[in-house]
């Protein structure tokens, strides 16, 4: 079955109250015609990086409940889940039978053993594409007292899967076809970039390799009835590659050139942009992770993106930094802005809204993070106590403070245009770009009798909507 045309939210599984149960209450309490889907962050047993270390696919942490409560949200939304083709958990039974077993194990083959790949010289170990101080590798001992390297590019946890072996593709398909018969409809492929490993490459999007392990993922998935939305920081040319190959991608340039826009009162990187955009994106302002800078490079001129994140900067946490000097681009070594977009908007309401009324407008399916949907501002406490730095946007809220946030204007009237994008039979047709000056954007949809715009004047932070009602066939003007 298709995904349907109308927003998403982006929630984890313990952060809208306590567990799964709880995020079902809310979403049928306060989103249940203003949302189609949900993409539920890792509900996973996981023993690092907020569940992206998953022991399994097949089971649901006790501590969010169970299949049962995912099965429940599936019934009447749309499932997104993350599906980490890249690694498992070093506690994983797969990994734990090879760390007993050694050549022995079923699964010896399963994980990229670093040994068996040649040597790399230094020139090799510069190019590669790292996400740490270190070598992205990790000795093991086994039972036998023996010891090697085996592959880990972000924790010491999270062990790499090794695409040159059959058994990585069974497990896979095992994955998918299971989740697929809980109701997951859309597979966030997460980090399937440094899924390719090559000595004398970067060991991260290497071609035409990646394209190979993303269209067999995404095969199984549509035998399954399922959608693909790979994730990838990098290059907007990566995204048109993506799309081309009958999958979604994330329109991760959006963010960046919509904050440029409304600070900088600029919309022609924007409307260039929208002009030859994909037109069959997930488009985010926000999500668990910073708001990444790679996506715009080639989009905003080097000196916009640098007197960007100036700006973002006196709002922020400290950056997270690009760890591999042979793949800092010009505008420096910044790989993500740690913030809100609430408050990289300088909790600006009417700002925050036109915000949404782009992404809204833009085509493809939107998505909104649970903490943009309540329009959340940097928890400084819990990135203090964590030392994590993402998690200035990862606030937890109870169901009370849900509730208390759910009165505030900015969020109702966020939720009113929510419900909007969700139903106006206009966003299934054809989407245009009115002409408008340098300092403002007029976006619209068309199918048949029904049309609607959004006119957004940068200077003032004013969004003007424009329908034809569907009742009346009367047009509609309303100030957001």
């Amino acid at each position: 079955m298709s995904l349907r045309n109308a927003v998403q939210l982006i929630a984890y599984p313990n952060r809208l109250g306590k567990d799964l149960k709880d995020l079902g209450a809310v979403m049928d309490k306060y989103l249940a015609t203003a949302v189609g889907g949900v993409h539920i962050l890792p509900f996973y047993p996981s023993n690092a990086d907020a569940g992206f270390s998953p022991l399994t696919h097949k089971e649901v942490d006790p501590a969010y409940g169970g299949w049962k409560d995912v099965e429940a949200i599936a019934e009447k939304f749309d499932i997104c889940a993350d599906l980490t083709v890249n690694h498992i958990s070093d506690e994983s039974h797969e990994f734990q039978d090879f760390l007993k077993y050694k050549d022995k194990s079923r699964y010896s083959e399963l994980f990229v053993r670093v040994d068996k790949m040649g040597e790399f010289t230094a020139d090799d170990m510069a190019k590669i594409h790292i996400r740490k101080e270190k070598e992205p590798f990790r000795e093991v001992t086994f039972a036998d007292g023996s010891t090697e390297r085996v592959w880990c590019t972000f924790t010491e946890n999270q062990i790499d899967l090794n695409y040159d072996a059959d058994i990585t593709y069974e497990l896979m398909e095992d994955y998918i076809g299971f989740m697929a018969k809980k109701g997951v409809k859309l597979f966030r492929l997460d980090a399937f970039g440094y899924t390719t490993k090559r000595v004398g490459s970067s060991c991260f999007l290497v071609e035409p390799e990646v394209y190979r392990n993303l269209d067999w993922v995404n095969s199984v998935a549509q035998r399954h009835g399922a959608r693909c939305l790979p994730e990838v920081h990098d290059h907007t040319s990566y995204q048109y590659a993506i799309s081309r190959r009958d999958m979604h991608p994330y329109g991760f340039a959006l963010p960046p050139l919509v904050l440029f826009s409304l600070l900088d009162a600029n919309s022609v990187y924007l409307k260039n942009w929208l002009r030859m955009c994909p037109r069959n994106m997930v488009t985010v302002l926000d999500t668990h992770d910073g708001i990444c800078i790679p996506d715009v490079e080639g989009v905003l001129p080097e000196e916009k993106i640098s007197a960007l994140i100036d700006n973002l900067q006196q709002r922020s946490a400290d950056p997270i930094m690009r760890k591999s000097a042979a793949n800092i681009h010009s505008v420096g070594a910044i790989y993500q802005i740690t913030c809100t977009f609430y408050d990289a908007l300088m909790q600006n309401d009417d700002a925050y809204i036109a915000s949404r009324a782009i992404q809204f407008f833009t085509p493809g399916i939107p998505q909104v993070y649970y903490v943009g949907w309540l329009a959340g501002v940097n928890d400084e406490p819990l990135m203090e106590e964590t030392g994590e730095l993402r998690d200035i946007n990862r606030h937890y809220y109870d169901l009370e403070e849900v509730e208390e946030s759910i009165q505030r204007p900015v969020v109702q009237r966020l939720m009113k245009l929510m419900e909007f994008r969700s139903n106006y039979p206009a966003f299934d047709g054809h989407f245009e770009l009115n002409s408008s000056n340098d300092s403002s954007v007029h976006m619209a949809w068309r199918k048949g009798e029904y049309y609607c715009s959004a006119f957004i004047d940068l200077n003032f932070n004013t969004t003007v909507l424009t329908y034809v009602d569907t009742d009346t066939l009367e047009e509609v003007t309303i100030h957001c």
